[in-house]
């Protein structure tokens, strides 16, 4: 997908979440509000359009901490530039879903 491609509010919205630091899909619906019903599908077509990249952490973590294991979002290059386009376009984005990084915020894990 090229960086100046449209992506829907919703899709802008996972790529900013994903972006300050909510790596994994519960963390990303508790963020943005929106439905497993939305955000599965959703990061699916982010990463068939090579977005993002997932990647499953390792069992033993999951069992130390007595719950399943999850599985972890990242930008791509080219999600980056996507998500930077995508806030142009959507001014709002950024206040919405404030990265912790500007912020000086700790960065949830």
């Amino acid at each position: 997908m090229a960086p100046d491609a449209k992506l829907s509010h919703t899709a802008a919205m996972i790529l900013q979440a994903i972006d300050a630091r909510y790596i994994y899909g519960f963390s990303i619906m508790e963020m943005t509000g929106l439905p497993s019903g939305t955000v599965y599908p959703a990061m699916r077509r982010l990463e068939r359009d090579a977005l993002i990249r997932s990647h499953w952490e390792r069992q033993s973590i999951a069992d130390a901490e007595q719950r399943p294991a999850r599985k972890y979002y990242r930008l791509t290059a080219a999600g980056r530039a996507t998500l930077d386009a995508s806030r142009k376009r959507y001014p709002l984005l950024e206040r919405l879903i404030p990265s912790f990084v500007q912020s000086g915020e700790a960065k949830p894990v």
